[in-house]
C-alpha cells in the first residue's frame, strides 16, 4: 500500500518553501479525507458481496 506520508523532498526544498496556508491545509485534508472514505466503501461493499455469496 502506497503511504501518504513519505516525502521523497530534498532538505534545502522544504526549507526554503514558503508555508501552506490555512486554505491549502485545508483541501489537502479534505482530499485525503474523501480518499480515505472511498477505500473503506470499497472494503466493505467486498466485504458485504463475499459474505453474501457464502451465505448461499
Amino acid at each position: 500500500m502506497k503511504s501518504n506520508y513519505s516525502n521523497v523532498a530534498q532538505l534545502k526544498d522544504l526549507m526554503t518553501a514558503p508555508p501552506m496556508t490555512a486554505e491549502q491545509h485545508a483541501e489537502v485534508m479534505r482530499k485525503r479525507i474523501a480518499h480515505r472514505r472511498m477505500v473503506e466503501e470499497a472494503r466493505e461493499l467486498k466485504r458485504a458481496s463475499t459474505s453474501w455469496y457464502d451465505k448461499r
